[in-house]
């Protein structure tokens, strides 16, 4: 009897440790599967995030987020007094959120594109024309001389971003504001002047678009945006005229050691028509949307050759280039036309890199 005890307990002990033995093992996140394809039109870059689930050395999930609200509701017509305006304005915020809902990082900035045309619907600007943002032009945008306060857009925009850092979304949202729209706090008011309710929005918008893509607490958050407008063209008789602000936007996180921890890219399109008179045939209130808003609607994945949208070569770039210093995205190799000949990233992204790869190294000449 004792022998039959003695065998019976035996099993047990072997049964038992070969369950430890599973429970032990560790499962990891495969990230997804990225492809791209190539965009038709010159001068677009487009690739897919994937999206892995980590946590911070500090075990604290740091989300990163951008979002970009514009319009085009400034943009007139031509008259015999003066010519017709093709307005674009893109205002970008890029935050870091933690696990707690909080704020830890802002970055502001806005692209305001001005592209003119005449009462015979030929484009006037120089389609070759820089076109920087309010960050980058500073003390040129030209708001200090008319401000109360003597303060630039961009040191406003800094103001209001190192005030809403330590707040949740509910707290920022919570901030009183006049009928006006400006701010009505009495410390915010002593250093930020200008209308405040689209900054608000667009920072909601962002902690809402905020993904766990790696970043963590004690990185460095850098935004940028670069716009171009070659792709205008003069109105004839047998097409519309077109005023276009083409701008990429990138937030990035980078750690001590110059890497890329995460990474978003995203772009608009800020079109208004307008016809051989100068008059604009644009609803003006239409919303426009990013091509990361756009998703599927954009169009892209029809054309592709490996049936992928913007958004998802968009997302498989910035995945590509985590990890890396912004030296080793540099170095990624491109073809004279501009498309990547690495074959990793060929197998996901397949539209023209050039323009990707300048937005990340400005964005992270820009992390703070």
């Amino acid at each position: 009897m004792k022998k039959m005890t003695s065998l019976l307990l035996s099993s047990v002990l072997v049964v038992s440790l070969l369950a430890g033995c599973g429970s032990n093992k560790t499962t990891e996140e495969s990230t997804t599967e990225q492809t791209t394809q190539t965009e038709e039109s010159a001068g677009t870059t487009d690739t897919k995030e994937t999206t892995t689930d980590t946590t911070t050395s500090d075990g604290t999930g740091v989300k990163t987020g951008i979002a970009i609200n514009t319009s085009l509701a400034s943009s007139t017509d031509a008259t015999a007094d003066a010519e017709g305006v093709a307005q674009t304005d893109s205002l970008a915020v890029a935050v870091s959120v933690d696990a707690d809902g909080k704020i830890l990082n802002c970055k502001i900035d806005s692209a305001q594109t001005k592209i003119n045309f005449s009462t015979d619907g030929k484009i006037t600007t120089d389609l070759t024309t820089e076109m920087k943002s309010k960050q980058e032009l500073g003390s040129d945008y030209g708001m200090a001389k008319a401000s109360g306060i003597g303060k630039e857009w961009n040191e406003q925009a800094d103001a209001f971003a190192a005030y809403v850092v330590g707040k949740t979304i509910e707290e920022v949202k919570g901030i009183a504001v006049t009928d006006e729209g400006v701010a009505s706090d009495a410390d915010l008011a002593s250093s930020v002047t200008i209308h405040i309710g689209d900054f608000i929005s667009t920072v909601e918008k962002a902690v809402t678009n905020a993904k766990d893509l790696g970043a963590s607490s004690t990185d460095k958050l850098g935004l940028a945006i670069n716009t171009t407008i070659d792709k205008s063209t003069d109105a004839t008789s047998d097409a519309e005229g077109v005023a276009q602000a083409y701008s990429y936007y990138t937030v990035v996180t980078t750690s001590t050691d110059g890497k890329i921890t995460s990474c978003v890219v995203d772009s608009t399109q800020g079109t208004v028509n307008f016809d051989t008179k100068g008059a604009i045939t644009t609803d003006l209130t239409a919303q426009v949307q990013t091509k990361q808003e756009l998703g599927s609607d954009y169009g892209m994945a029809k054309a592709s050759g490996i049936g992928k949208e913007w958004n998802e070569q968009a997302d498989a770039f910035s995945t590509y280039v985590t990890g890396k210093t912004i030296d080793e995205v540099k170095g990624i190799a491109v073809s004279d036309e501009g498309l990547a000949e690495d074959t990793d990233l060929v197998s996901s992204v397949t539209i023209h890199i050039a323009p990707l790869i300048s937005i990340v190294e400005k964005a992270v000449a820009n992390a703070q």
